[in-house]
């Protein structure tokens, strides 16, 4: 279920608390030429139902894109954390609440053309509200939306955040309430 991920090797030109910066020598047609790859110990990203119907949004203000986006709660892995325990762990810093079931649901690559950053895809139910646990520099406020507000909201733009909106479109399809079509979308 959790296949670990060999990162090539490279010239590692930025090591931080949380990724790591290689330039990967790679040959083509006779020429070396180097290429970016970030390397990421991986996150999870929580799909939090608190009815049958009703899910557990964040806002969540992001430093590196100006502005305040609706996301799913999600968090990078500790050392030696198994993805189910960071899902629990997570959910509880970012929204509050805690669950008694946590269902693997799968995985996504955020971006593989030149990272790393898998994000191990979970559902949590049976929540129980409590006090958010959130890390200096987050500022979140947490939100519950309609599971149908939430596809309006992916449709409509109002979430961009491309892990919600990959979650979302994975559970949907699992679960038969896949929609295929943009008519709403203008050219």
């Amino acid at each position: 279920m959790y296949e670990p991920i060999i990162p090539p090797e490279g010239r590692v030109v930025h090591k931080g608390p949380r990724l790591e910066l290689r330039m990967v020598p790679i040959e083509i047609d006779g020429e070396v030429i180097e290429k970016e790859v970030v390397v990421h110990g991986g996150a999870v990203v929580i799909l939090p139902f608190l009815t049958d119907d009703t899910l557990v949004l964040i806002k969540n203000e992001r430093l590196a894109v100006g502005r305040e986006l609706w996301e799913l709660p999600a968090g990078t892995l500790g050392d030696g954390e198994t993805p189910k325990i960071c899902a629990h762990r997570e959910l509880q810093e970012e929204t509050g609440y805690r669950a008694d079931d946590m269902e693997y649901l799968g995985q996504v690559f955020s971006s593989p053309g030149w990272s790393t950053h898998r994000l191990f895809v979970f559902v949590a139910r049976g929540l129980t509200r409590g006090e958010q646990n959130l890390e200096k520099d987050e500022t979140i406020s947490v939100e519950t939306r309609s599971f149908d507000r939430v596809r309006s909201m992916i449709a409509g733009n109002e979430i961009v955040d491309s892990k919600t909106i990959a979650v979302f479109g994975l559970y949907s399809a699992r679960h038969g309430v896949f929609e295929i079509g943009c008519s709403d979308i203008d050219d």
